[in-house]
């Protein structure tokens, strides 16, 4: 129902505007969706403990979506798993100008420059204390104003502040929309900045799961530094991957879009890093895989490429709720 009957309707308006349509519809009107979507599939089989954290199923929502944490329950009631919330900064910010979050049909993707918009950390623990009983993962980030070199206290103040109210946390260092962002993925002040996270995560009474997000425009020499960072610094693992930069093989007329790319023209690049970080660590850490994810069997070939876990964003904008009760069926029929 949704790709015959919900979408067309949906992709005949602005995708941002859409985007928080949706968003007040699901929270004043979240139980028709009972009447228009199948109950999500549940059993115990597709339950899974990776680092330390059990999730009712391996299909969770990727950071970006649910960004100011105004979602998260209604968003499981659609048979998430877990939910990632942010990417949230410090203070608030109204991110890029608009207009800045294109699809492109044809490619079943999107283009998004959308910039860490968020209505800021306090805001977001304040819905966080209200939480029950989804399993949320924390995306942090620094504010736009704050240069690379103080960027370290701006996730502190975001990991100090989330602790108590999220299960894992993400250090985005990997979105292309906020301006030399990407640049903290380099060797040196990434370790500096992932150790001293770690050290305050140590002192804590029991200690969080810190993962980092990486950009599928890594070559394998930085794919190979990200490894001996994850075993220097000893965090959880990896989540691959972010959008990417490259614009190859596209036809639709948003191409030449600035931003970053998602949906099906990254599964295949995705999939090789999740690939590439699990056969060169020995399966060291686990991986949380994301990218392109428009089926069950994208889905799968994921989790066979080496992912413990998996998230949708683009592939949920443009299946819908449905991808999720196909993925956790087709892993129910497989035995994965």
């Amino acid at each position: 129902m949704y790709k015959s009957l919900i979408r067309p309707i949906l992709f005949k308006f602005d995708p941002e505007e859409v985007h928080y349509f949706t968003f007040n519809l699901l929270k004043n009107f979240g139980f028709l969706t009972k009447l228009f979507f199948p109950k999500p599939i549940e059993d115990k089989r597709l339950e899974r403990e990776v680092f330390g954290l059990k999730f009712k199923n391996p299909v969770g929502l990727a950071a970006g979506f649910d960004k100011d944490a105004k979602m998260f329950s209604e968003l499981s009631d659609l048979g998430f798993g877990f939910i990632e919330i942010g990417t949230l900064t410090p203070k608030p910010q109204d991110g890029n100008p608009k207009k800045r979050l294109f699809r492109l049909k044809e490619d079943s993707a999107i283009i998004n420059r959308m910039g860490f918009n968020n209505g800021g950390l306090d805001a977001a623990v304040e819905r966080l204390k209200k939480n029950k009983n989804v399993l949320i993962g924390g995306n942090i980030g620094k504010n736009k104003v704050t240069p690379n070199e103080e960027a370290v206290n701006d996730y502190i103040i975001c990991f100090e502040k989330l602790f108590p109210y999220v299960d894992y946390f993400v250090v985005n260092v990997s979105s292309p929309n906020t301006p030399n962002l990407r640049a903290l993925q380099e060797k040196e002040p990434l370790t500096k900045l992932l150790s001293q996270l770690q050290e305050l995560n140590s002192k804590k009474e029991k200690q969080k799961p810190i993962l980092l997000k990486i950009a599928p425009d890594l070559t394998d020499e930085q794919l190979l530094d990200i490894i001996d960072i994850v075993k220097d610094t000893k965090i959880a693992g990896v989540i691959a991957t972010n959008t990417t930069l490259s614009r190859e093989h596209l036809i639709s007329e948003n191409q030449k879009e600035t931003g970053g790319l998602s949906g099906k023209p990254l599964a295949k690049r995705s999939t090789e890093i999740i690939r590439f970080l699990s056969e060169k660590s020995g399966k060291a850490f686990p991986i949380i895989g994301v990218g392109g994810i428009h089926s069950a069997e994208d889905a799968l070939e994921k989790l066979a490429a080496g992912a413990s876990l998996i998230q949708l964003y683009t592939g949920f904008i443009y299946e819908g709720p449905e991808l999720i009760r196909d993925i956790n069926k087709k892993l129910l029929q497989k035995g994965v």
